[in-house]
């Protein structure tokens, strides 16, 4: 009996003006090449945020897939950066 655990990003997605990236993680559990389980993760990535000072930091993608690193780098463009940010400081915080 070999059980086997694969984590892969089965879907990816860009979403609305400020290019969010939506990816679904799905972890599957194989035994002898049959499938046994699945189960899905969630996360979104946004092209940046504000610090704790104001200061725009942007995402760290470096530890995420080529893939998405070549998503991220496409539709994050200075523009998409910039009205992001513009949108975030006229954001009230809680």
């Amino acid at each position: 009996m070999t059980l086997t655990k694969t984590t892969i990003d089965d879907k990816i997605e860009v979403v609305g003006d400020y290019k969010v990236i939506q990816i679904r993680t799905s972890v599957v559990v194989k035994e002898d090449g049959a499938e046994l389980s699945r189960s899905f993760h969630r996360r979104n990535l946004q092209p940046g945020k504000l610090g704790s000072d104001d200061k725009w930091v942007a995402t760290d993608i470096t530890n995420e897939s080529a893939e998405i690193q070549g998503i991220a780098n496409a539709v994050w463009t200075d523009s998409v950066k910039a009205a992001h940010k513009t949108y975030l400081e006229s954001t009230p915080k809680n």
